[in-house]
């Protein structure tokens, strides 16, 4: 089969074409002939510095939909040639991935293979950020930062399906303000400066749940955007920024809250809790509650430019290759 991996860390150009022996399932395992495999933030920085990267060579994919191929000893509720989208251990830029069969989830009625490479990582992750570990109740405010991007357009959908009172946006560039409105938030702001623009637009009361995935210096604004019982969940260090820290001077005064989460992390320590989740999401997708957005597809032999477009931070939406998609 052929396949993208790297063998030194680096640019773009590091991704290379290989040939590599079709994989077969163990036990608990699934391979999927990949219809379309997700790019994610994830892939770019395991390239690129190492980022849970085990050993070289590495092969990139966190997500990817497709068709069961076959399917390995006690795997139950699964089929070969069932549709499925899945959560793959780093094997989803190939023809063919492995996956364990607790991260493979039937497509819903009416979900296509193109649709359903975006749901994965997407939508349990902000069923998560929202609910689960934000616990946004009705009426109220929501901060979220990289509004215009995959996780960012989900969220701010599904915070205003959860009853958000205002859901408010930051984008790193002007010209993705405009995409971002479509998804959701009742404005956007531009750069650094959010802090300001989301004091005027509550009055200096500030927001009630904030989602940051840049951490560094953005995490600590998004502390200063909170209002009084604020909280704020972390779900990344986009930034590159040394490991925040935080002490009572940061959270008593106001009562602040601060949690953290990561899909990974969920996918290894409670796979049914997972399941649980993914669930829960994917039923808006399945019922149009929630648009996904695909704003650029390539084959599998152009991941580099894939990679190379995620880079310069100017895409919007979700990125998407296409290995045996129709």
């Amino acid at each position: 089969m052929r396949a993208v991996e790297f063998h030194e860390f680096g640019g773009p150009e590091v991704l290379r074409m290989t040939d590599a022996p079709d994989p077969e399932p163990g036990t608990g395992e699934v391979t999927i002939d990949v219809a379309y495999a997700g790019v994610n933030f994830a892939d770019t920085k395991a390239r690129a510095v190492g980022y849970r990267v085990p050993a070289l060579p590495f092969r990139p994919g966190l997500e990817v939909s497709g068709r069961i191929r076959a399917i390995g000893a006690g795997v139950e509720g699964l089929r070969p040639g069932q549709e499925v989208a899945a959560l793959t251990p780093h094997s989803g830029y190939a023809e063919i991935a492995l996956a364990p069969a607790s991260t493979v989830f039937a497509l819903p009625a009416g979900v296509s293979l193109r649709t359903g490479a975006t749901l994965p990582t997407v939508l349990p992750t902000v069923q998560a950020l929202v609910h689960e570990v934000g616990r946004l109740r009705a009426g109220e405010t929501v901060l979220v930062q990289g509004a215009a991007g995959g996780v960012g357009t989900v969220a701010g959908q599904v915070a205003r399906l959860g009853g958000a009172g205002a859901v408010y946006g930051v984008v790193s560039r002007a010209e993705k303000v405009e995409e971002a409105l479509k998804y959701g938030y009742d404005a956007v702001f531009v750069g650094d400066d959010f802090t300001a623009g989301v004091q005027r637009a509550t009055s200096g009361r500030g927001v009630d749940l904030a989602l940051d995935p840049v951490g560094g210096d953005t995490l600590r604004r998004s502390l200063d955007s909170l209002a009084r019982f604020g909280r704020l969940v972390s779900f990344g260090n986009a930034g590159g920024a040394a490991p925040w820290q935080l002490g009572q001077d940061d959270l008593y005064p106001r009562g602040l809250s601060v949690s953290g989460f990561s899909i990974l992390a969920l996918a290894q320590d409670d796979p049914e809790a997972l399941r649980s989740i993914a669930g829960k999401s994917f039923l808006l997708a399945a019922g149009g509650e929630v648009e996904l957005p695909v704003t650029a597809e390539f084959s599998l032999d152009r991941a580099a430019e894939a990679h190379r477009l995620m880079d310069t931070r100017a895409t919007t939406g979700k990125l998407l290759l296409s290995v045996a998609g129709k």
